[in-house]
C-alpha cells in the first residue's frame, strides 16, 4: 500500500511538473511580441478632449480644422454619407460659407425632364459625396479593402477598457474611445514592429490596430501637409487631434444639447426628491408610528 501511494506521489508530481512546464510555455508565447494574441496591440492613449466629461463642449476652431483634414486628405478615401452640408452650421460657419463650401463639390443628380443624369454643383441639403461610385471600386481603388464611412466612424470604433475602468467610466461620462483610438492610429505608423512578426505583404503595420497587426491604409499623414490659417502647428499629431475631434462631432453632433438636458434632468431629479422626502414628513409627522 506504502509503494502504491508513493507511486501515485511521484506520479502526480511528474503531471504537475508537466503543467507547469506547459502553463510556462503558453504564457511565454502569449507574451512574445512577435507572436501577439490580442489586438490591438497596445491600448490607445487617453488624450484631453475639449468635449470629455459631463460638461464638455465642442472647440469649434478645432472641428474647422479637423474639417480641412478631412476635406484636403481623408475625403480621397473615406466617404461621409450620412453628413449634409446644412450641418456644418454647427462648426460656427454662417449660412453663406456653408453654401460656398457645398458648392465646392459636384453633386451627380437626376434623372432630369429628359431621364439623363447630370452633373450640379451641390447645395447644403445635400450630403458629402462618396469619392467611389460603389464599395467594389472603393476596394478595388485600395488593394482589396474598401475605406470605412466616416459618419459615424468615432462612435463605433473603440476598445473595451474592462473591468473595473469601464465601472469608473460610468461617473466620469468617459465617451471618447473612439476620437481616443483614431488619435492613436493616425499617429502610430512610424514604429518597427517587434522582431520575428509576420507583416503581410502590401500592409502597414500599427500597433494600435483594432483588428491585426497591420492595415491595408497607408501612413495618411505628414508634417506640413495641411496648411492651417489660425497658426495651430502643422503636424501629425495635431492633424490626428483636430480630424478626430470632428469625426466625433460628425458622429454626435448634438453632444452638447445632450449634456445640457442631461444636467437638467438630474437637477430635477434632485429637486423633486428633496420636495417628496419633505412632503411625505409634512404628512406623516402626526401620525403615530
Amino acid at each position: 500500500m506504502k509503494k502504491i501511494l508513493t507511486s501515485l506521489a511521484l506520479l502526480g508530481l511528474v503531471a504537475a511538473g508537466t503543467w507547469m512546464t506547459g502553463a510556462g510555455a503558453i504564457a511565454e508565447e502569449a507574451h512574445n511580441a512577435a507572436a501577439p494574441t490580442h489586438f490591438p496591440i497596445d491600448e490607445p492613449k487617453e488624450m484631453s478632449w475639449s468635449f470629455a466629461g459631463p460638461f464638455g463642449t465642442y472647440d469649434k476652431a478645432q472641428l474647422q480644422r479637423g474639417l480641412k483634414v478631412y476635406k484636403e486628405v481623408c475625403s480621397a478615401c473615406h466617404s461621409m454619407n450620412l453628413v449634409a452640408f446644412r450641418t456644418l452650421e454647427g462648426l460656427g460657419y454662417s449660412d453663406g460659407q456653408v453654401k460656398t463650401l457645398a458648392a465646392e463639390y459636384t453633386i451627380h443628380d437626376g434623372p432630369n425632364d429628359a431621364g439623363d443624369m447630370f452633373d450640379r454643383p451641390g447645395k447644403p441639403s445635400d450630403h458629402f459625396p462618396a469619392p467611389f461610385a460603389n464599395e467594389q471600386a472603393a476596394a478595388s481603388a485600395n488593394g482589396g479593402a474598401a475605406p470605412p464611412d466616416m459618419s459615424l466612424l468615432a462612435k463605433a470604433r473603440g476598445v473595451e477598457r474592462g473591468f473595473p475602468r469601464f465601472v469608473f467610466d460610468i461617473f466620469t461620462q468617459y465617451a471618447q474611445g473612439g476620437p481616443d483610438y483614431i488619435h492613436s492610429l493616425l499617429t502610430g505608423y512610424d514604429q518597427t514592429p517587434p522582431a520575428g512578426m509576420v507583416i503581410p505583404e502590401g500592409t502597414h503595420y500599427n500597433p494600435y490596430f483594432l483588428s491585426g497587426v497591420s492595415l491595408k491604409m497607408p501612413k495618411p499623414l505628414s508634417d506640413g501637409q495641411v496648411t492651417y490659417d489660425d497658426g495651430s502647428p502643422q503636424t501629425v499629431d495635431q492633424y490626428s487631434r483636430d480630424v478626430s475631434a470632428f469625426l466625433m462631432w460628425a458622429a454626435e453632433p448634438h453632444l452638447e444639447d445632450r449634456k445640457k438636458t442631461g444636467f437638467r434632468v438630474l437637477v430635477f431629479l434632485l429637486l423633486f426628491g428633496a420636495l417628496v422626502y419633505l412632503t411625505k414628513r409634512k404628512v406623516w409627522a402626526d401620525v403615530a408610528h
